[in-house]
């Protein structure tokens, strides 16, 4: 198996497998070195208009590490600091604010609205399948990216004990774009949501870059470029979208019909364009998969601090609302998604068979309602609204059932400071549990069933030609 090639490796063309991934190099994939100067550009739309807002507005922190218990000093930061609403407010007197604002409210000519409606469309049809690809494939496998993990590793926001709450976080954005076209369109809830962490990447990357100035030894920009730069955005873009697309649904045994990726993808292109993110890449499906393939060859070379956070996610997530999923179960999807090598590197422990079989039961299930609602059109709206409304409720809404329970405006909470380069791994929770999980449960009830009508098909088969050959 190939993991990871060199730039001279790369311009052998023909099929090349890279991490489990079995894929055909063509002249028009990009090796590490084509895509290397990405690494030293950045939005710098956005980070003008930060410097602005800082003048308009000082940030509440100076250079002390603010931890996320400092509540008063969070909550001080939050009424003073909303950078959109300020964005907003001083646009139409400022050059760099209006330059900004210009942009994100001109809506550009490839958009088709009905199309970005079938998107998000896409995105609740397979939501269960959707949010497991996003969670383990995407997130804590995107963590094999060792260079990009260098400023996530800084930030402090997947400490194991504020990471679940910055998925959630993250969650309300993935959902708000997706959620209907108000929601997508200037002024809703998505596209504000979209321009806030646009505006909390700037952020961050002006404020890693000043301390790398003072402290060389802090960050290389060198080595690791920029800090958000256009390559890392990419990258995160690619995830949500080409990434779900052609490796999280088909390893769940879902593939998406033509038109389903090339609404999908549209509806990705606009976020990519709202979060100042180059998106020519995602025009066809065909370039989009090629830059998926090209960035897997280029960005996964996993390292300490990438098994660090990844294991952290999983520690984070375990045993904890709505699923209660365990660490075996989570670890097993871990796996499942990413391939046995790419999990040993992150650090994540083998589990047994009896998890593997859990999650092959999972993915019954996902076919099962995947398959069958998008083949009846009423089914398929029905349960597009069903889910809509379901992970609304218990992964933002109801706190009771371990949802966020407010809505984030993408604030700077976490802050990279000299007294913290590097995010420790947590301790993995110990102990039993009282009771299965209740994600778990589904999958075995599913695993069995579909055992049971397996084993009754091929009885009633075994009946059917032993009466023929009497």
């Amino acid at each position: 198996m190939i993991l990871a090639y060199n730039d001279a490796g790369s311009r052998e063309y023909g099929w090349k497998e890279c991490w489990g991934v079995k894929f055909k190099w063509t002249p028009d994939h990009l090796t590490p070195k084509d895509l290397e100067p990405l690494t030293h550009t950045y939005d710098t739309v956005a980070t003008e208009a930060c410097e602005s807002l800082n003048e308009i507005s000082p940030p509440s922190f100076k250079n002390e590490l603010i931890r996320e218990e400092d509540s008063a000093v969070l909550e001080k930061i939050k009424v003073r600091r909303d950078l959109y609403e300020l964005l907003q407010r001083h646009a139409a007197t400022d050059e760099k604010l209006n330059k900004l604002w210009k942009e994100i409210n001109t809506v550009p000519d490839w958009v088709d609205w009905k199309q970005l409606g079938r998107g998000q469309k896409v995105f609740y049809r397979y939501g269960g399948p959707a949010i497991t690809a996003l969670t383990f494939l995407s997130l804590l496998g995107g963590m094999a990216s060792g260079r990009t993990v260098e400023t996530l590793d800084r930030t402090g926001g997947f400490r194991v004990d504020v990471v679940r709450r910055r998925l959630l976080e993250t969650t309300q954005h993935t959902l708000n774009v997706t959620r209907d076209l108000d929601s997508i369109k200037p002024g809703g809830d998505g596209f504000v949501d979209s321009v806030r962490v646009r505006l909390l990447h700037a952020a961050v990357r002006r404020r890693i870059m000043r301390m790398a100035e003072s402290k060389p030894e802090y960050y290389d920009l060198h080595k690791f470029g920029v800090p958000i730069n256009d390559l890392d955005c990419i990258g995160t873009i690619n995830t949500f979208s080409a990434t779900v697309i052609w490796m999280g649904l088909p390893r769940q045994g879902i593939w998406l019909r033509e038109q389903e990726i090339v609404d999908y993808l549209a509806l990705w292109r606009y976020v990519a364009y709202l979060m100042g993110t180059p998106h020519d890449w995602m025009s066809t499906p065909e370039s989009a998969r090629r830059m998926m393939e090209s960035l897997l060859v280029a960005e996964i070379k996993p390292s300490k601090a990438s098994a660090n956070l990844a294991n952290n996610i999983i520690t984070g997530l375990q045993n904890q609302p709505p699923t209660y999923a365990s660490r075996e179960f989570m670890c097993a999807q871990t796996y499942w998604l990413n391939g046995r090598a790419l999990s040993k590197e992150l650090g994540i422990e083998q589990p047994g068979w009896y998890y593997f079989a859990l999650v092959l039961g999972q993915c019954i299930l996902f076919m099962t309602f995947g398959y069958v609602n998008r083949g009846i059109s009423y089914l398929d709206e029905r349960n597009i609204e069903l889910v809509r409304k379901a992970l609304y409720k218990i992964l933002l809404h109801d706190k009771s059932k371990g949802a966020l329970g407010y809505t984030t405006k993408f604030n700077f909470k976490y802050i990279p400071s000299f007294d913290r380069t590097s995010t420790e791994r947590g301790a993995a929770r110990t102990g039993t549990r009282n009771r299965m999980g209740r994600v778990e449960r589904t999958a075995l009830i599913t695993l069995l069933s579909a055992a049971a009508l397996v084993g009754a098909l091929a009885w009633y088969c075994a009946k059917a030609v032993g009466w023929l050959f009497r």
